[in-house]
């Protein structure tokens, strides 16, 4: 086999395995995957007697809220901040901690801190052990200049990851050191 049939080849071995990974819901290693979802789809998706055809409907709804997701958050992650708003938004699904976590952090990096604010809390309203909400919201107290209140989001995040290695963690403490931005 030449050199160039064998990169064929592997190459379409690992397209095959991040399909079937994306199939089945799994993340590549440095996408955040989905966040569940928030509430039932809508009556609307559903058939009386909830025969096939409503799971079949409610699976494809589910299936476009995480495609729709994740195609929002990689805008906000491009610093494509008012999109990213705009298409968490059409989501419909405010209340779920990671779409209301998302349109915070979008918020926060347009300056909009008042709205930033308003949408962390509302994230962890939905789930108050949303950790990744307490470090970006943490971040949001640092800006401000408020160390304390930062520190204290720094101190619910350890007790919720069990430890000052998670992801969350470090950041957080990062931006409160001024040795990392975010």
């Amino acid at each position: 086999m030449t050199d160039s049939h064998s990169r064929f080849g592997t190459l379409a071995a690992m397209l095959s395995i991040l399909t079937l990974a994306a199939g089945s819901g799994l993340a590549a290693p440095d996408e955040e995957p989905a966040p569940p979802p928030s509430a039932p789809a809508p009556a609307s998706d559903q058939t009386k007697g909830g025969g096939k055809k409503g799971s079949d409907e409610k699976k494809r709804s589910e299936q476009q809220f995480r495609e729709d997701y994740v195609r929002a958050r990689t805008l906000i992650m491009n610093g494509e901040y008012q999109a990213g708003i705009a298409a968490m938004r059409a989501l419909g699904r405010d209340d779920n901690p990671e779409v209301a976590n998302f349109i915070g952090y979008a918020s926060r990096k347009l300056g909009r801190y008042e709205d930033s604010k308003i949408w962390y809390e509302r994230a962890l309203a939905a789930d108050p052990n949303h950790v990744r909400t307490w470090s970006y919201y943490g971040m949001w107290h640092a800006e401000q200049g408020n160390i304390l209140k930062a520190r204290d989001h720094l101190d619910r995040i350890q007790a919720i990851c069990g430890n000052t290695t998670c992801k969350e963690y470090v950041d957080l403490k990062g931006v409160m050191e001024g040795t990392a931005t975010y």
